[in-house]
C-alpha cells in the first residue's frame, strides 16, 4: 500500500515533491511484520520503485534525485538488518514460551479427568497473556486416605512465586501420601514453607504467604467433604438444582507461612458433598476481578442457576465470565478447579434452597 501510494503521489504532485519517505516507510513496515525473504523483496521494489520516480518524471536536480534514492535504499538496507534482529527475537521469545510451558506442565500437571468417581477439571489462567504460570497453584492427589486436593495462591510475582509454588506443591504431594488426616497435611505445608523461609533468608517470596484451602473426599461412600482453609476465597458447592453453596470457615485461620504469629490447631470441617453436585475452588483472581464501575465479580451468584454438564464447561463458562465482567482485562492470574461426584440419587439436595449444610466442626 505504501508503495502504491508513493507511485500515484509521484503521479499526482508536481516534480518537485517528494515521494521517498512513502518508499522508505514500506520496507521499513515489512520488517516487522514480514518473512525475511518478503522484507528482501519489499526493499527491492522500494529501491526500484524510488527509481523509477526519479529518472521518469525528472527531479529539479540530480543531486536530489541521488539523495533520494541513497536514502530509500540505506533505509532499505536498514530494514533487512531490524527483519533480522525481530526474527531473532521471535525466536528466543519463542523459546522462552517453550520453557514457560513445560514449566508449568511439571508444576501444575493436568490432573486426570477421573478419579474413582470423582469427575476431575483444572485451569490456570494467566492475568498476561503471554505469561504461563505465575503464584496460583492447584494439586490434585489420590491417596490412600481419599482424594486430596489444593488450590492456593502464593504472596508475589514472578520467578520467586513459581519457586514457591513449587515448594508447596512438593511438600503437598509428600503429606498428602503420608499424613493420616488432613489438618496434619496442613501443619506439614505450614512447615516447609518455615523451613524453605529459614533455608533462604532474606528472599522475598518466603517472607510471605500462601493463602489455600486444603480438601478431602474420602473413597467411602459416606458424601462428605473435609476442607482447611487457610484465609483462602471460600470454595462454592454447586448442586444438581441449581443451588450455591459457600463454605465459610466457622473459625478463620491465617494464611500458611504465618504461623510465626502464633500456634493454632487447623480446625477440619466437614460438609455434605451428594451425587450430582460439583465443588469449585479458586483463587482471588476470580473474586477480585472488577468491571468498569469498580464492581467485584460474585461467582456464587453469577453461577446460581447454572446446570453445567461437566467440570470442564463450568471451568470454560466461568474463565469467560469473569473476563466480560472485567471487560477482557484482569490483574490477577487465576487457578480455577472444579470436582464433579457422579450423579446417582440421593436422600435429598442438601436444603436445596439454603445451599448448605454444615457437618460436624471438629478439631484436626
Amino acid at each position: 500500500m505504501l508503495l502504491i501510494a508513493g507511485e500515484v503521489f509521484a503521479a499526482l504532485t508536481p516534480a518537485n515533491y517528494n515521494s521517498a519517505p512513502f518508499f522508505a516507510a514500506a520496507p521499513l513496515v515489512a520488517a516487522s511484520l514480514l518473512s525475511a525473504r518478503a522484507t528482501a523483496v519489499v526493499a527491492l521494489l522500494a529501491v526500484l520503485a524510488s527509481v523509477d520516480v526519479t529518472v521518469h518524471r525528472g527531479s529539479p536536480s540530480t543531486g536530489e534525485s541521488v539523495t533520494e534514492n541513497v536514502t530509500v535504499l540505506t533505509v532499505a538496507l536498514l530494514a533487512l538488518g531490524i527483519n533480522r534482529v525481530v526474527r531473532r527475537s521471535d525466536s528466543r521469545l519463542r523459546s522462552a514460551r517453550g520453557v514457560a510451558e513445560a514449566a508449568q506442565r511439571a508444576v501444575l500437571p493436568v490432573p486426570p479427568a477421573r478419579i474413582g468417581g470423582l469427575r476431575i477439571a483444572a485451569r490456570y489462567v494467566a492475568a498476561q497473556a503471554d505469561a504461563g504460570i505465575g503464584g496460583d497453584l492447584y494439586a490434585v492427589q489420590d491417596t490412600p486416605h481419599g482424594i486430596r486436593l489444593i488450590v492456593g495462591d502464593v504472596r508475589g510475582k514472578g520467578l520467586g512465586a513459581v519457586e514457591a509454588v513449587a515448594v508447596v506443591i512438593g511438600a503437598f504431594r509428600e503429606a498428602a501420601e503420608q499424613e493420616r488426616t488432613l489438618d496434619g497435611v496442613a501443619h506439614r505445608l505450614e512447615s516447609a514453607l518455615r523451613r524453605e523461609g529459614d533455608r533462604r533468608a532474606n528472599i522475598d517470596q518466603f517472607e510471605g504467604f500462601t493463602t489455600a484451602v486444603v480438601a478431602e473426599v474420602p473413597h467411602d461412600s459416606t458424601r462428605r467433604l473435609r476442607l482447611v482453609n487457610r484465609g483462602h476465597p471460600p470454595p462454592l458447592l454447586l448442586y444438581a438444582d441449581g443451588a450455591v453453596g459457600e463454605t465459610h470457615p466457622r473459625t478463620p485461620a491465617l494464611p500458611l507461612g504465618m504461623g510465626d504469629l502464633g500456634e493454632w490447631p487447623d480446625r477440619v470441617e466437614e460438609w455434605d458433598f451428594p451425587a450430582g453436585a460439583t465443588l469449585l475452588l479458586f483463587t482471588d483472581g476470580v473474586t477480585e476481578a472488577r468491571d468498569a464501575a469498580g464492581v467485584f465479580y460474585d461467582p456464587k451468584e453469577r453461577l446460581a442457576g447454572r446446570q453445567p454438564r461437566s467440570p470442564d464447561g463450568l471451568l470454560d463458562f466461568l474463565a469467560a465470565d469473569v473476563a466480560r465482567h472485567a471487560g477482557g482485562h484482569t490483574d490477577d492470574d487465576m487457578a480455577l478447579l472444579a470436582v464433579h461426584r457422579a450423579d446417582g440419587r440421593g436422600r435429598d439436595h442438601l436444603r436445596a434452597h439454603t445451599g448448605r449444610t454444615p457437618g460436624t466442626l471438629h478439631n484436626g
